[in-house]
């Protein structure tokens, strides 16, 4: 891969370049969602993994299928049910006809994983999950098995439905790199998706993308420069949510119960990169850290009382920290 670009500059000219052929096959098939579709792109190349909250029924399952073929990775759906064991994600041990143990893998060992309503089943099957998120591997039996690369989790929520499920901890939300919100489509929108889907028609997509070509994109959005300002900037954009710190913004002190941590710095960094990569600049700055700040940073903060009963959501709280 790394013979194909003479520069790092013509490697994210290219980038861009796939990118906007992986939009356009996207496109064949999800209708609308822009910002969800850029987000999840963003997630994968930056390393990370997304949280996806929505309503039944708004193509969850298809945009991870779509995403996976057009980037020619293998994906696999689970559904969380309150009675799902970590064995039934990570893959068990047996005794085979010889009497000898042979690990039968899960659903976990595939690139893309749609784990749905991840908070339908009790936390020691969440925290199956995310170690496998953390450490790209899952422990059996004492033997430890990698993960193949790329590995991207894509887990949902529905935020309607509370009753009887396990909501994720504030350290198990933080090691999701975006919350990503996805609302319902446009009348127009939704009028292409009925006329699309209630024929016999199906879009077929194209493989856009190789595995190694993944992986060198992702090393690359890792290799942009980023000035010390910057990284200051972003530093002090997570510090603002703080309410306990001399830094934090008045809002944070005034509405917040807790803050982002350091996690939130680093994401906010590398998701800039990959912002700025995937629109064809060399370098990230304030516009591209301001892009992926609120799906960063929103699962990250509290609000208290007074900003619910005030109406005041967490995404208008975060865009007042800008300025």
């Amino acid at each position: 891969m790394n013979n194909l670009y003479k520069t790092d500059k013509e490697a994210v000219d290219a980038f861009h370049s796939k990118y906007l052929e992986l939009r356009k096959e996207i496109g064949k098939v999800i209708v609308g969602q822009d910002e969800t579709v850029r987000n999840v792109l963003i997630s994968i190349f930056s390393q990370g993994h997304g949280l996806l909250v929505g309503v039944p029924g708004l193509a969850k399952t298809l945009l991870v299928s779509t995403i996976s073929k057009v980037l020619g990775l293998n994906h696999s759906r689970i559904q969380f049910t309150p009675d799902l064991m970590p064995s039934d994600i990570t893959g068990v041990e047996i005794l085979d006809e010889k009497r000898a143990f042979r690990f039968i893998k899960g659903p976990v060992f595939a690139n893309v994983i749609l784990a749905d309503e991840i908070n339908r089943t009790p936390p020691k099957t969440q925290a199956a999950l995310l170690e496998a998120m953390q450490e790209h591997a899952v422990t059996i039996a004492g033997n430890t098995y990698k993960l193949e690369e790329p590995f991207f989790v894509l887990a949902t929520q529905n935020p309607i439905e509370q009753e009887g499920t396990y909501p994720l901890p504030e350290a198990q939300l933080d090691r999701f790199m975006f919350n990503i919100w996805l609302d319902y489509p446009t009348l127009a929108e939704e009028l292409a998706i009925v006329k699309n889907t209630t024929t016999e028609k199906h879009s077929e997509v194209n493989t856009i993308l190789s595995r190694e070509e993944i992986v060198f994109f992702q090393q690359l959005v890792r290799k942009l420069p980023v000035t010390d300002q910057l990284y200051e900037y972003a530093v002090k954009l997570a510090v603002k949510t703080r309410p306990t710190s001399p830094e934090a913004h008045r809002l944070a002190k005034e509405y917040f119960t807790w803050g982002a941590g350091p996690r939130a710095s680093q994401y906010l960094i590398i998701g800039a990169k990959c912002h700025a990569a995937l629109n064809g600049k060399y370098a990230p700055d304030r516009e591209d850290v301001n892009a992926v700040a609120r799906p960063i940073l929103r699962h990250r903060v509290v609000r208290n009382f007074k900003a619910e009963a005030e109406g005041l959501s967490t995404d208008d709280l975060i865009m007042q920290l800008f300025s």
